[in-house]
C-alpha cells in the first residue's frame, strides 16, 4: 500500500480584539497594512486587481493577483508568480462584537520536497509575525517592527526600522 503524502500548508491564526470590519480593512488598505507588514502597497485589495507589495527594507517586492475578496470575511491572493506562485487566504471570523479570529493559510508551494517544506516553514513563521504585528498595532497602537527586525543583517543599506513610539 502506498501512502499519499499531502503537500504542506503554512498556517497561522490569532484572535484580534477588534471588530471584523476593522481587522479586514487593515489587510485591504495599504495605508494600514504598511504599519505592520510590508513598507509600500500599490493599491487596495479588490477582486481581479493586480497589486504590488514592497518590502523596501530588504529590496524585494511581490506581485499580487487578488483572486477573491468577501467583505469582512475572506481574502484570497496568488503571489510570487509566475516563477513560484502560491495561494494565501485570510479568513476573518467574528467572535462577538469586538473580537475577530484571523486565520492565514498559504499553499501550492513548488519544487523538490525539501524546498517545499522549507518554504512552508518560513511562510508559517512569517505569517505568525504578521498576525502578532497586526494584534499589537490594532489593539495597542504599537508598531513592533517585526519584519525589519527579524533579519537586520539583510536590510538594505541605509534602511532603518521605524523608531519605537
Amino acid at each position: 500500500m502506498t501512502e499519499t503524502i499531502q503537500p504542506p500548508v503554512a498556517a497561522a491564526q490569532m484572535l484580534i480584539r477588534r471588530p471584523a470590519a476593522e481587522v479586514f480593512d487593515a489587510f485591504v488598505d495599504p495605508a494600514v497594512i504598511t504599519r505592520f507588514w510590508f513598507s509600500k502597497g500599490s493599491a487596495r485589495l479588490e477582486a481581479g486587481r493586480r497589486v504590488r507589495w514592497d518590502w523596501e527594507m530588504y529590496g524585494v517586492s511581490a506581485e499580487i493577483e487578488v483572486v477573491a475578496v468577501e467583505e469582512n470575511r475572506r481574502i484570497l491572493i496568488e503571489w510570487n508568480g509566475p516563477d513560484n506562485p502560491s495561494f494565501v487566504e485570510w479568513t476573518f471570523e467574528p467572535r462577538g462584537e469586538n473580537r475577530t479570529f484571523v486565520t492565514v493559510r498559504n499553499w501550492g508551494f513548488r519544487g523538490d520536497p525539501d524546498a517545499v517544506v522549507a518554504e512552508a516553514l518560513d511562510s508559517t513563521g512569517g505569517f505568525s509575525f504578521l498576525l502578532a504585528g497586526l494584534k499589537a498595532f490594532l489593539e495597542h497602537g504599537i508598531e513592533l517592527n517585526l519584519v525589519a527586525d527579524h533579519a537586520p543583517d539583510s536590510l538594505v543599506e541605509g534602511w532603518e526600522s521605524r523608531p519605537a513610539p
